[in-house]
């Protein structure tokens, strides 16, 4: 009456891998060739030694991605200066027809020439804050930041 079926074994523990990383390889560095190393594997960003020596070994194209904090502020500055100007440009349309509307026309034009000195100071402002954010891409903001190992090997060559 009992069965004789053979008990499954009980799952416990890690799965297994379905390629698992068995092969080991060793290899020394003198010290100026290990401050280089470390400093390329800084600039890779990848999480460990591993990975960047595999990359460096089979030519994979490594991306580094840097973000500046700096940069960031001042663009996310920049952009809330930017939605500033824009409310004062829907102000100013506001501000117009509501002169229009309720004052004389002398008294309106009066109004409009005081309005478009302060306008005239906000297009030079504009345009020095465009000069400035210019200035600071060509000086700050690198467009190329892909370095790719085998511009890293050459340098290592030469």
């Amino acid at each position: 009456m009992t069965s004789q079926s053979t008990p499954k074994p009980k799952q416990v523990g890690r799965k297994p891998k379905a390629d698992p990383c068995c092969h080991r390889l060793a290899f020394n560095l003198n010290d100026a060739d290990f401050a280089q190393f470390l400093t390329l594997y800084e600039a890779s960003g990848l999480p460990d030694k591993a990975r960047f020596i595999t990359s460096c070994i089979f030519n994979r194209q490594l991306k580094i991605v840097k973000i500046d904090k700096a940069a960031m502020d001042y663009y996310m500055r920049l952009t809330t200066f930017h939605a500033q100007f824009r409310a004062i440009g829907v102000n100013y349309n506001q501000v117009t027809k509501a002169l229009k509307a309720t004052f004389t026309e002398k008294k309106a034009l009066a109004f409009l020439y005081k309005l478009e000195k302060a306008t005239l100071e906000l297009v030079e402002i504009h345009k020095k804050v465009q000069e400035l954010t210019a200035e600071f891409e060509r000086k700050y903001l690198q467009k190329s930041n892909d370095i790719s190992i085998e511009n890293q090997k050459s340098k290592i060559k030469n």
